[in-house]
């Protein structure tokens, strides 16, 4: 999450409804109908992905990308730029994302944070700083002056492409930085959804490690390019891609994220919102992981930086039978873009990866939504004109028995699910 929070924008053209048998907890079967007698289609029921994409409809155009084999289902709003609103097992399952109901029911736009939801939704960095682009130029860091720029969060992005498994939009961006730098940016946004056996060759994992599991997989590969007259130079500026992934909490959900045990600096950045207090973080020195407890209750944010993220991290819930992992192209490297809200002395000294907690944003004050989110960012882009960046961010649902759970995080994050918190 950014380092403060809220949101909405546009859309239009409603997807045929979808049928429905059931829904549950994340890996519970179809119902079998009790007759099957000939009559009206079968409204999507409550909670599930079917009637979160038929709600969703009723606001805009709702693009449904499927993966057949594994019956996965991923669900794309164009009018919100592009963002994948919510995933699920398959159409009778629950969605995976968050979908904050409320405010796009208020059809606001143009507040400081136009927070429809969404599991993975872009934005550029950095937030805050002398290169911040969350504030309009000179004015203090503060949360009266926060506001996320009108072009990461207002309008559809045109879409170029699409395919039944895979969707493109494109979208000329223009934002101006705290000192007031002006980039003129072309976003290409293309999102596609992987079969189980990319999923294998992507988390090097064994096909038939993935046999006892229930599986919905994409990703987001995202392209910036310097449409401007000028490079991006540090001296003035330089923006990153920033991948914001919003999911639903739970009291027993633990974002877990391994480390560089032998990286240069600190472990973690937790001074985004004060100090996480240590019965909700858990740097685990001698497993090499941190155990971050994600249950919409407490705001609060934490960073690595590149010396020590690694290109994985995820999240569980043994409640849920649920496990979630996020997968970058490549190790995180270089130079990182600083969104710190504060003059920074290290501009490039930001992190690779984020993980954030809703709550109060202070006492009395609701939430912004409840939710967590799971965020990776790009190096810092130093572009010559015509130059162009790229970040893949990949999302992995799995839903099963611990052991089949533990078995894919073990390979993947190097983390035993005995070891996370309970």
């Amino acid at each position: 999450m950014p380092i403060m929070n809220h949101g909405r924008a546009g859309l239009t053209l409603v997807l045929a409804s979808l049928p429905v048998l059931a829904c549950g907890s994340p890996g519970a079967p179809a119902a079998t109908p009790a007759s099957s007698a000939a009559g009206p289609p079968a409204i999507a029921k409550a909670g599930s992905f079917a009637s979160d994409v038929a709600w969703l409809g009723k606001y805009g155009k709702i693009v449904v990308l499927e993966a057949p084999a594994e019956r996965g289902k991923v669900a794309v709003a164009p009018g919100w730029q592009g963002r994948v609103m919510t995933s699920a097992f398959d159409e009778a399952a629950p969605g995976l994302g968050f979908v904050h109901r409320s405010f796009i029911e208020a059809g606001k736009t143009g507040t400081p944070f136009d927070n429809y939801g969404g599991e993975d939704r872009f934005w550029l960095g950095p937030e805050g700083g002398q290169f911040g682009l969350y504030f309009p130029k000179g004015k203090p860091f503060a949360f009266a002056e926060w506001q996320t720029p009108h072009e990461m969060q207002e309008g559809a992005w045109p879409v170029t492409r699409e395919s039944g498994s895979a969707i493109t939009l494109a979208k000329r961006v223009t934002v101006d930085n705290w000192t007031g730098t002006r980039f003129v940016v072309d976003v290409e946004r293309e999102i596609s959804v992987l079969s189980g056996a990319a999923v294998a060759a992507s988390l090097a994992v064994k096909p038939e490690g993935l046999a006892k599991v229930r599986i919905v997989a994409y990703q987001t590969r995202n392209r910036i390019t310097n449409a401007g007259e000028a490079a991006w130079k540090p001296e003035t500026g330089l923006l990153s891609i920033w991948i914001l992934g919003m999911f639903n909490p739970a009291p027993d959900m633990h974002v877990l994220v391994p480390f560089e045990k032998e990286g240069a600096g600190e472990i973690v950045n937790d001074r985004y919102f004060g100090k996480v207090p240590a019965d909700r973080l858990s740097v685990r020195l001698d497993k090499g992981f941190l155990d971050f407890v994600c249950d919409g209750k407490h705001r609060s944010k934490i960073g690595l930086g590149p010396a020590r993220a690694r290109s994985v991290l995820g999240s569980y819930s043994r409640h849920e039978k649920l496990l979630t992992l996020v997968k970058l192209a490549a190790p995180p490297r270089g130079r990182y873009v600083n969104s710190m809200w504060e003059q920074q002395k290290d501009p490039y000294g930001g992190d690779a990866i984020n993980s954030y907690n809703d709550g109060p944003t202070e006492p009395g004050k609701p939430a912004l939504g409840g939710f967590y989110e799971i965020e990776s960012s790009s190096p810092a882009a130093e572009l010559a004109k015509g130059a162009s960046l790229e970040h893949v961010h990949a999302t992995f649902h799995f839903t099963g028995e611990e052991p089949a759970l533990d078995a894919i995080a073990r390979a993947v994050l190097g983390i035993a699910l005995s070891d996370v918190a309970r």
